[in-house]
């Protein structure tokens, strides 16, 4: 079985003042499809159970057009603390160039610490198709057709 390399797509990435110190997003493992955010907070930011806060990640990034930069929350977090990436995936579209921030979420049962550094969501980079909408008098019907939300059963 042959393995087939993926495109490699350039990101420019500015880092800026309150990133200063920090790792850029980086790959963790050669198969890794995220790349790590970092937090970019001065001093430690506590999120209260049931609350939210926008984290810096220090950077800011030019998404060639095509692309978009998705920002996604890390599992470990999720299973270890119950604590989220909000709106996500969150997209970074090509034309935005201020700074990233996650929007991170507590649905943990006790008050969640961000320190400088540490490792807050995912950055993947994925391929964007722009749609042509086409207003029609009526849709074909499929077999499924209308079904909607638990349809199929469980």
């Amino acid at each position: 079985m042959s393995r087939s390399l993926n495109k490699s797509v350039r990101i420019e990435v500015e880092r800026l003042p309150e990133g200063d110190g920090l790792p850029l997003p980086a790959y963790q493992t050669a198969g890794a499809s995220g790349m790590d955010l970092h937090a970019a907070v001065e001093a430690e930011q506590v999120i209260a159970p049931g609350r939210w806060a926008l984290i810096s990640t220090g950077i800011r990034v030019a998404v060639p057009e095509g692309y978009e930069a998705q920002v996604r929350p890390r599992s470990g977090l999720a299973l270890r603390h119950g604590v989220t990436a909000l709106n996500t995936p969150g997209t970074i579209d090509s034309d935005y160039r201020g700074p990233v921030g996650v929007i991170l979420a507590n649905f943990g049962s006790v008050p969640f610490a961000v320190r400088r550094g540490d490792r807050i969501a995912q950055l993947v980079i994925a391929p964007v198709c722009r749609a042509e909408l086409v207003e029609v008098a009526a849709l074909d019907d499929t077999a499924r057709s209308q079904g909607g939300f638990g349809h199929t059963g469980s």
